[in-house]
């Protein structure tokens, strides 16, 4: 009876890239599926169709590519709502899951990081605020190689879905009800998330369409979303606006307790819902945000790719409003 292991010796490769050829891996260059169809065809193997089964039902590996924040002094809350949520769902599909930081591809070209990925039998992508400055991930979306959801970006094709918050619109929101709470809002200042951040951008053009329709004067600097930045940024220029805008939660920390230390008293929004804003017990309206939810909505997707459906643009909800403390112990 002709085994694996005679097909792999008369094609001239190893077992397992004639079980790769087999099961369709798509990181097999056609001269070696070319050769070994051949030596398949040569010798009349009849794969085991029971293995291929349970071959092709544990294929589906998903890589999440998650940006944590290490350079911090706190955990990052929001990355670790994204990996409960995405460890929880990946259960309920019968996932296994390999965690990557976006770091690790930093200095890898995209052959390179879909050659690493491959080698740990990846063949589905999650990867979290994806930015500007990720050309390399950027590029492996488009070679398709991967069946992706991207969180909070906003690019997509026929293996890929964005999943994600209105963030122009949420932005819009919640500036708009600091504003309208406020009588006094000559000048703004707005502390800006990354500058090549997708979602940056999309929250910042909010900004600029909400001046124009209501004429105040706006100072725009970029805390990249880190609260020693939103301190300093603060303490400049406290002495010459009305009203604090703030791209992140973290960053709105950072400035009320900036404000504190000068002694002054500005209004601050914040924006993405973590529950650290309870502990400054200043009412701070912010977009709340459900990161669990969304990594879960991720997987969902992911699933619905695997099933044969095309990528897509999946909006989910947000909700304007404030946290106290009693959000953080209840």
């Amino acid at each position: 009876m002709v085994s694996i292991n005679d097909v792999a010796k008369k094609a001239g490769v190893a077992k397992s890239t004639v079980s790769k050829v087999l099961n369709n891996y798509s990181m097999v260059s056609e001269e070696t599926k070319r050769k070994v169809k051949a030596a398949v065809e040569e010798l009349n193997y009849v794969p085991n169709s029971v293995a291929i089964s349970l071959s092709k039902r544990s294929f589906h590996r998903v890589g999440l590519i998650i940006d944590i924040q290490h350079n911090r002094q706190f955990v990052d809350e929001i990355g670790m709502k994204h990996l409960t949520g995405a460890f929880d769902r990946a259960q309920v599909h019968h996932m296994d899951v390999v965690t990557f930081f976006s770091s690790q591809f930093r200095d890898m070209t995209a052959n390179q990081i879909r050659e690493h990925l491959a080698a740990q039998r990846i063949n589905c992508l999650i990867i979290y605020n994806m930015s500007k400055d990720d050309i390399h991930l950027k590029e492996l979306v488009e070679l398709e190689d991967f069946l992706t959801v991207l969180v909070d970006s906003s690019v997509y094709n026929r293996k890929t879905s964005t999943v994600t918050i209105n963030h122009y619109q949420a932005q819009y929101d919640v500036a708009s009800k600091t504003l309208r709470e406020n009588d006094i809002t000559d000048t703004i200042l707005y502390i800006a998330g990354e500058m090549n951040s997708y979602v940056s951008e999309k929250r910042l053009q909010a900004m600029i369409d909400l001046q124009k329709e209501q004429g105040f004067k706006m100072i725009v600097e970029y805390g990249d979303f880190d609260e020693f930045k939103a301190r300093q940024i603060v303490f400049q220029y406290a002495s010459e606006v009305d009203i604090i805008v703030c791209a992140s939660d973290l960053m709105a920390i950072g400035a009320v307790f900036a404000l504190r230390e000068l002694d002054v008293f500005h209004p601050v929004c914040g924006f993405d819902g973590i529950t650290l804003m309870g502990y400054t017990q200043i009412a701070m309206n912010t977009v709340k945000q459900d990161f669990y939810k969304k990594s879960q909505l991720a997987f969902d997707e992911i699933q619905r790719l695997i099933e044969g459906g095309q990528g897509q643009y999946i909006e989910v909800p947000y909700t304007i409003g404030i946290i106290d403390y009693m959000d953080v112990i209840q």
